[in-house]
């Protein structure tokens, strides 16, 4: 076996410097057993968290058909860029990639199922190179099974396939479930080597992920889910990638990656708002100091400042993180998402106008939403700044319906509920929308956020109040009047509740939910306020009544806009207020 150069030890790296030194002095190896090989990929992963991205590829192509972890490795990388470019042609090279290393996985795998092949581990007798490789050439066949799927949905809106892809998700879990058990098995063996390690940071990721994903969801859907084998045990998918993020596997950035999208984003978007800062903070702590210019690890970093509520530092670190590489643009388009958000909770409009512009003409993610958002934005500038911008804002309403797109077969819900408000400037006479870029912050869960700013939260304030009044003012209500009153006061009742105001705010959504019969088009408005009303009971220890109100949202009200992201929010609202039974992997 030729040697890999020096430093690939620790799977975590050292110097940048030392990388590049490391990496031109790699003769090709003439052969490729699994030490090697995850050698060979930890040097490709710290390539790419220095933002080396291709020559990370270039690493890991040469062996792609031929080792497992080279197989598995190069075609992450590539779903990866799928994911975050949206590029058919992108999508449709991750999934062939992917396939690629299916069948070079499927090489190194027993026929026998994963338990029998490593039976000789659970008696714990010796176990020889060849079942050390089946132990690996199911994780890596199980990691590979999983991102296919993934790109599945996205790409095809063949009913067929989407069901195909959820097959593989089942198989997918079903060898992760059975690893775990082969790792519950082996606990007390004394002479676990640096390879066993990394199967078992393979299995914390498989297990971990997988329980925290199935958490997340609401229970009529878990209960169809748990009908086929699947179950969801939030605290155990915590703790496994807890373990496998502080181990020194390779797989130990993935845990770190999981547990970071899940406090920075999932939380907030499909959750009740409180990710863990503080854990998020630790965990990305030793990978700043590695990788101090990786562009995505400066991400989360600056993710991490907005949540804090210290959008100055934040806006300084996408800045950073968008100089610090070239070669992949679409993260310069999360940074630019990140941003547009940071001077919109600032009122920064003219700003916030920038980076929905540049999304709008650069990223192919969601053109309906980018296009909708810059409109928005638009619409709180005064008439001077307007003018300047050479916007014509009817026309860019007018684009948002043709601009949708269908991701396995279904439109996506944010995409439907922009259409939906855009078409009040279809006909000839267009009706102004109020504060629309103020109600898509909502939408996305903003006021959580920018509620850790007194001073900005009431600016808002402010602002929704001008406008409420110039609404009263109206000497001839328009048929949407209702809605946009109702809309203004549950976005009020936020501003109020965040600077404690209590029972103003619960004012502001009594006013709304008293409305419901006279509401027109926004019949989201009102099992969302009443969400809203019981996360205001609850903060201040109501619990029955919290309960009440959130399942009175849940059970009462169906057919509105984003109804499957209010019901994620009301189950994380619900399991923080009731101690659901523990479940098993």
């Amino acid at each position: 076996m030729a040697s890999v150069g020096n430093g690939t030890e620790e799977s975590g790296g050292g110097e940048e410097e030392n990388f590049e030194d490391a990496y031109e002095n790699i003769p090709v190896a003439s052969k490729m057993d699994l030490k090697c090989a995850l050698e060979e990929c930890s040097m490709a992963l710290n390539l790419f968290l220095n933002n080396k991205f291709s020559e990370a590829l270039e690493l890991l192509r040469p062996w792609s058909k031929d080792s497992m972890y080279h197989a598995l490795g190069y075609s992450t990388i590539l779903v990866m860029q799928a994911a975050m470019t949206f590029e058919q042609q992108d999508i449709q090279m991750g999934i062939s990639t992917m396939k690629e290393a299916l069948q070079t996985c499927q090489r190194f795998r027993k026929r026998s199922t994963v338990v029998e092949s490593l039976s000789s581990l659970v008696s714990k007798q010796p176990v020889d190179q060849l079942s050390e490789e089946e132990m690996h050439a199911e994780i890596c066949y199980a990691e590979c099974l999983l991102q296919k799927a993934a790109l599945t949905f996205v790409q095809d809106e063949n009913m067929i396939n989407f069901i195909r892809g959820g097959l593989k998700i089942r198989t997918s879990y079903q060898i992760y479930k059975e690893c775990h058990q082969v790792l519950q098995a082996t606990q007390g063996n004394k002479s676990k080597n640096e390879t066993y390690c990394q199967f078992e940071g393979g299995v914390k990721l498989g297990i971990g992920a997988f329980n925290l994903m199935l958490s997340l969801l609401p229970g009529r859907i878990l209960r169809l889910l748990e009908f086929i084998g699947f179950s969801g045990n939030r605290e155990l998918g915590l703790h496994q990638l807890r373990e496998g993020a502080s181990g020194s596997s390779l797989r130990a950035i993935l845990c770190t990656f999981t547990l970071l999208v899940y406090h920075t984003y999932v939380s907030l978007i499909l959750g009740t708002g409180e990710g863990n800062l503080q854990e998020a903070d630790s965990l990305l702590e030793p990978y700043l100091q590695k990788f101090p210019n990786g562009s995505i690890i400066l991400f989360y970093a600056a993710r991490i400042d907005i949540l804090k509520g210290n959008f100055e530092k934040a806006q300084l670190t996408f800045q950073d993180c968008i100089a610090a590489q070239q070669e992949w643009k679409q993260i310069h388009h999360l940074c630019y998402w990140e941003l547009m958000w940071c001077y919109t909770f600032q009122q920064d409009w003219l700003q916030a106008y920038r980076y929905a512009d540049l999304l709008s003409k650069e990223s192919r993610w969601s053109k309906a939403i980018y296009v909708f958002q810059k409109a928005a934005i638009l619409c709180m500038l005064p008439e001077d700044d307007l003018k300047r911008t050479g916007e014509d804002i009817v026309s860019l309403f007018r684009q948002v319906d043709g601009l949708k797109q269908r991701i396995a077969g279904k439109s996506i819900p944010t995409e439907k509920f922009a259409v939906r408000k855009a078409r009040r400037y279809a006909c000839p006479q267009p009706v102004k929308l109020i504060l629309p870029a103020l109600e898509m912050m909502y939408v996305w869960n903003g006021f959580a956020v920018v509620g850790k700013r007194a001073d900005l939260t009431d600016n808002l304030l402010v602002t929704i109040e001008k406008e409420e009044t110039a609404l009263q003012n109206e000497t001839n209500h328009n048929e949407y009047y209702v809605d946009d009153m109702c809309m203004l006061q549950l976005l009020k009742g936020l501003c109020l509740k965040h600077l404690g105001r209590l029972m103003q705010a619960e004012l502001c959504f009594s006013k709304v939910i008293q409305s419901e019969k006279q509401i027109k088009y926004d019949s989201y408005l009102v099992p969302f306020t009443l969400y809203e009303l019981g996360l205001l009971y609850k903060q201040q220890d109501e619990r029955e009544k919290a309960i009440r109100y959130i399942e009175t949202a849940k059970n009462n009200y169906k057919e509105y806009s984003m109804e499957s992201r209010l019901h994620f929010r009301i189950h994380a609202a619900l399991d923080s207020l009731k101690v659901s039974p523990a479940s098993t992997p």
